[in-house]
């Protein structure tokens, strides 16, 4: 589908951050006060990842702040670079949290414990429905935003489900499978620590990719190179490079046109490749367009394949 206007896609994006904050200081406070209240030590952990919910929610938001901002003097391709900074935090913020769940559930195990109380499962099981469907939401909307920061808020979201499913699972068993099962509650609080680790490190995967320039994908180099080809005068394509910086795309693109005319018609013709790209798709926010002569190549292909080496 295409992208929204870039300051809509930008509230919304923010829209979507402050609705996770408000339910994820809920659900601190209800599963915090059940947990200690029903002496579960799973329920506890999952307090714990709520709360860093919330502080990962800010970051996002603050990151989301800085990189919707225009450019400035000193900033001059503006500061997007802050909103995958924000999704790489969120990750190293619940690599921190599964490390303070998983010592706190090994002291469990060791040491004896009362059981959980049978109400801390219907806590478990509103909490789990709400934080699925805060998944759902904020994973579309970052899909429909292109914010990378916004999908990994929505996987912290899964995160907390999967902390409570395990919770679950532990408090179930610790009640129902007697003795010999009393610490089933610690161990799906470490079950579930495994699960935030494995999401964190998915979660700063796409963040460090983009603070180090990686490839978005050809899709999009794909489409500008079509764009600027159905401008007048434009014989072809030659490279498109493509990087990510924030909500927004920046592109290196070579076309080639008659090598007669004059240097005037080929700065129009940058110029006209510049506007229809950035008019058809509104978060390429600056097309860099290289003229060459097309009689020095040869005729190039009009099919741009993406290759480093074309």
């Amino acid at each position: 589908m295409p992208h929204p206007e870039r300051s809509t896609a930008v509230q919304q994006a923010k829209r979507s951050v402050l609705a996770g904050m408000a339910v994820n200081s809920v659900l601190v406070l209800v599963k915090g006060v059940a947990g200690v209240a029903g002496h579960s030590q799973a329920l506890v952990a999952d307090a714990i990842e709520s709360a860093s919910d919330v502080v990962g929610s800010a970051v996002v938001y603050a990151g989301l702040r800085v990189a919707g901002g225009p450019p400035t003097e000193s900033h001059p391709y503006g500061k997007g670079r802050a909103e995958p900074l924000a999704a790489a935090l969120i990750g190293l913020l619940m690599l921190a949290a599964s490390a303070g769940i998983v010592i706190s559930g090994i002291q469990h195990i060791v040491e004896p414990h009362q059981k959980p109380e049978p109400f801390t499962l219907v806590t478990l099981v509103v909490v789990i429905a709400v934080k699925e469907g805060m998944f759902r939401f904020a994973q579309r909307q970052g899909r429909e935003t292109g914010s990378i920061a916004v999908e990994a808020d929505a996987w912290h979201h899964r995160s907390d489900a999967f902390t409570s499913l395990a919770a679950f699972a532990g408090i179930l068993m610790s009640l129902t499978l007697g003795p010999a099962f009393a610490s089933a509650d610690a161990w799906a609080a470490l079950i579930a620590a495994v699960v935030i680790a494995v999401n964190a490190v998915q979660i700063m995967r796409p963040a460090v990719g983009e603070l180090t320039d990686a490839n978005p994908g050809q899709d999009l180099g794909l489409e500008v190179a079509r764009i600027a080809r159905t401008v007048p005068n434009v014989k072809g394509t030659h490279h498109c490079w493509v990087r990510k910086h924030g909500l927004d795309y920046f592109v290196d693109l070579d076309v080639l046109v008659d090598g007669d005319i004059s240097v005037r018609a080929g700065h129009d013709i940058a110029h006209e490749v510049h506007n229809a790209v950035t008019n058809q798709l509104p978060f390429v926010r600056r097309v860099y367009v290289h003229v060459e002569p097309e009689d020095d190549h040869g005729r190039f292909p009009l099919e741009w394949e993406g290759r480093e080496d074309s």
